[in-house]
């Protein structure tokens, strides 16, 4: 039998509470509560909330490469592999779950500055990258200002699919990224 430790339960615990309620409504007592494990062991383990919303954030953005990095596998060409992304992202959204970005979600409660703040930035960072490296692996021109567009669609699609609670937003996207993408083709 495998024993989880607290700062694994705590972290599902914080998981499941922060993305279905939000990181300012969900107190350190009902995560402690949740995962069985006493406040004192959560900032023992964290030292602050602030700590353990940046930890959640963390095994959120692990999934969610992993899960886009290991989707890509399945297409072919690069072109297919950057409209790939809004698929994959389409798939997020059609979980029965998918409760909005959870960097967005987090950082919108956040101090500014905060270290998540900072996260969410990181996060960004994170997609704006793939969309240029993969806007340049087709040969897209421009693939800075291709992949700042296509982040857009990208954000777009997330705000649209939670606050719509419908998974199409990622269809629209992908279509307007391959017209995009069409248009910076065309000489």
């Amino acid at each position: 039998m495998h024993s989880t430790s607290a700062r694994e339960r705590l972290l599902a615990a914080a998981d499941e509470l922060f993305y279905r309620e939000g990181v300012q409504t969900v107190g350190v007592d009902r995560i402690s509560k949740r995962a069985g494990a006493s406040k004192k062991s959560l900032y023992t383990v964290f030292g602050s909330k602030e700590a353990l919303v940046v930890a959640y954030l963390d095994v959120r953005r692990t999934s969610i490469e992993q899960a886009i990095t290991q989707g890509l596998a399945r297409f072919n060409t690069p072109r297919e592999r950057l409209l790939g992304v809004f698929e994959i992202q389409g798939e997020f959204f059609a979980a029965p779950d998918y409760n909005g970005c959870p960097f967005l979600a987090a950082s919108a409660e956040a101090a500014h500055g905060s270290l998540v703040e900072r996260a969410h930035a990181d996060y960004r960072a994170w997609v704006r990258a793939l969309l240029t490296g993969l806007a340049a692996e087709a040969d897209v021109p421009d693939p800075e200002a291709a992949g700042r567009e296509l982040h857009l669609l990208y954000d777009a699609a997330a705000v649209a699919a939670r606050a719509d609670h419908d998974p199409s937003p990622a269809t629209v996207a992908r279509t307007a990224a391959a017209a995009l993408l069409d248009r910076r083709q065309t000489p």
